[in-house]
């Protein structure tokens, strides 16, 4: 969307609420939410930043929280967290697209609302507050933002990933494995999307999922999947 003709603090006030952090330099921000579309300076360089703060800050909460896991559960549980369609589902919970600066061609085409660049932004904005104040000022943004996700998991469910566990459940009531089909895909090779399906055959159930990625898209549609999949078979139960 277009900058609103107000003073960045102002035009910023209510993101910054929803961040808990108030900025001493909204410029930073304004960089943070800028597009390369938009010109320079962008965002890319904070991003670069903003996902090494993520990563870290992600990896310690859930080393915290669980003790008990392994690195590799603890690794898969961070690759759900940090990946695209989270950062996007939580950009959209901050309204993160009402602030971006983007260029006309990705205004006309829908990017303020695009997960590869609200994924982006959201990571520069760590980067910012790091900029702006400290690290430890940009890990309790993340904490913030995080801590419910995480308190949520349940690491029986969710040490593996969603494609892993669908294809165990599959096989644990001997059903045929899931095919997956790519619907659409659109984008430059730097900033792709894709629509993917995955189809549970003699179940007669489909569904889609959509990411900056096939496998992130694949992942959604695995997700979806594993709660239809878990309707039909307590509905299976009922009916003996």
């Amino acid at each position: 969307m277009e900058p609103m003709a107000t003073s960045s603090e102002s035009r910023f006030r209510r993101l910054s609420e929803a961040l808990d952090y108030a900025f001493k330099q909204p410029t930073l921000l304004r960089q943070a939410l800028t597009h390369r579309s938009f010109g320079t300076p962008n965002n890319e360089r904070f991003e670069f930043v903003g996902d090494s703060i993520l990563n870290y800050t992600v990896a310690r909460m859930l080393y915290d929280q669980f003790p008990a896991l392994s690195e590799g559960e603890l690794s898969r549980l961070r690759a759900n967290l940090v990946n695209q369609t989270t950062l996007a589902e939580i950009a959209h919970e901050l309204k993160l697209g009402d602030y971006l600066y983007l260029g006309e061609g990705e205004l006309k085409s829908g990017g303020f609302n695009r997960p590869s660049i609200l994924a982006d932004a959201l990571e520069a904005t760590f980067a910012a507050v790091s900029f702006d104040a400290d690290f430890s000022a940009a890990e309790g943004v993340v904490r913030g933002l995080y801590v419910g996700r995480i308190r949520a998991i349940d690491p029986t469910k969710h040490a593996k990933d969603a494609k892993t566990r669908l294809q165990e459940a599959l096989q644990a009531h001997k059903l045929p494995l899931p095919k997956y089909r790519i619907l659409e895909q659109n984008g430059e090779a730097h900033e792709q999307w894709f629509r993917v399906s995955c189809d549970l055959g003699e179940l007669a159930i489909e569904t889609a999922g959509e990411g900056g990625s096939r496998r992130a898209a694949e992942q959604q549609a695995a997700e979806v999947a594993l709660e239809l999949l878990a309707q039909h078979i307590a509905r299976g139960k009922k009916s003996r």
